[in-house]
């Protein structure tokens, strides 16, 4: 009898289990990259080992968990698969961080039509490099081929991260007052939300590859293809300097739903942001999604974070000195805007 694992039949079906063999051994390169000291597993086991960091008086877990959303399409037009691994990391651990927490391990979840060993691996090279950035390890996931389900070009691509504070450092806004000041930390671009009506507004879906490549002049000669493919910015390492020199009042990451959705939840009740549009630093490719659209101010501000990829809160007397610590990580913050009473917790001007 043949003990080797094989099954004719299972590819028959459509699933090719020694094509998961080969992206496991492809992607082992990428995933060592992560490895952090925490980590009490090899890659292949059942579950991801994870040792708890000493030095934690009352330590919390802080769990986060997204995917790409329809930024993929984007990925599959330009057959582009090593940099949407990053979005996938950047849209947990950037949640993550929002509570002062540390990202300690993350795990991805890929689902495909087809397993290409050289693509999964791509797209786990992304990953990988995400959590390099995000100071996590990569300590496990999962690729499913479903034929059938997914057309064989096209995969799905999720993952949560897992990180940890000590429990009187959360940051829960409650400390926030009148005068404070919220300072703004810049996207990349459109990063991965609201993509839905990006591929509406530029007709993606009929889009070749080669137009999609096509120089635009009012994105500075940058295709828009590789614009909006261009990945989400992570956060965490001049977050967690900047937690260790100013005390931080409140965060918000700038995801789905824009500054309307995302402000409020790091801003108690009673108060609000209030920032003038004039000083929030619009990219291009919003401004290009607004025209080619013809979308109101009020809906762009509500579907995307306009340039701002996460705001934080601290006090008046500490602004010059929390932009001093984002500056000298290589992030151009600035001041957005102050804390004011109101029962609006976003007030645009």
């Amino acid at each position: 009898m043949n003990t080797k694992s094989y099954s004719e039949a299972y590819k028959d079906a459509g699933v090719d289990i020694t094509a998961g063999y080969k992206s496991v051994e492809l992607m082992k390169q990428y995933v060592a990259r992560t490895m952090t000291k925490g980590v009490a597993s090899g890659l292949g086991g059942f579950g991801g080992l994870f040792e708890l960091p000493e030095g934690y008086k009352h330590p919390i877990l802080v769990s986060g968990t997204d995917g790409v959303g329809t930024k993929l399409k984007i990925a599959f037009l330009l057959e582009k698969y090593d940099t949407v691994g990053i979005d996938c990391v950047a849209m947990c651990v950037n949640d993550v961080i929002c509570c002062g927490a540390k990202p300690l391990f993350f795990l991805d979840y890929i689902a495909c039509g087809k397993n290409v060993p050289e693509k999964i691996a791509d797209i786990v090279k992304g990953v990988a490099e995400g959590c390099v950035q995000g100071d996590s390890a990569l300590i496990g996931g999962e690729t499913a081929e479903m034929p059938g389900f997914y057309p064989e070009d096209e995969y799905d691509l999720a993952g949560f991260s897992v990180g940890v504070v000590d429990k009187d450092k959360i940051i829960d806004n409650n400390t926030i007052t009148e005068g404070d000041a919220v300072i703004a930390l810049p996207s990349s671009g459109v990063h991965s939300n609201g993509f839905s009506l990006v591929r509406r507004v530029f007709d993606i879906d009929h889009m070749t590859k080669e137009e999609a490549l096509k120089p635009v002049a009012e994105l500075g000669g940058a295709s828009l293809g590789e614009t909006l493919l261009t990945p989400t910015v992570i956060y965490v390492k001049p977050v967690l300097k900047l937690l260790e020199n100013v005390t931080v009042k409140g965060i918000s990451h700038i995801t789905g739903g824009g500054f309307y959705e995302n402000i409020p939840r790091s801003i108690p009740d009673g108060f609000g942001a209030r920032i003038r549009m004039e000083d929030v630093r619009v990219l291009p490719i919003f401004k290009l999604i607004q025209k080619t659209g013809n979308i109101s101010t009020h809906d762009m501000f509500n579907t995307y974070n306009m340039g701002v990829g996460m705001s934080v809160v601290v006090s008046k007397d500490e602004e010059a000195k929390a932009l001093e610590v984002l500056h000298a990580c290589g992030v151009e913050a600035y001041h957005l805007g102050e804390i004011i009473r109101s029962k609006d917790k976003v007030v645009l001007e």
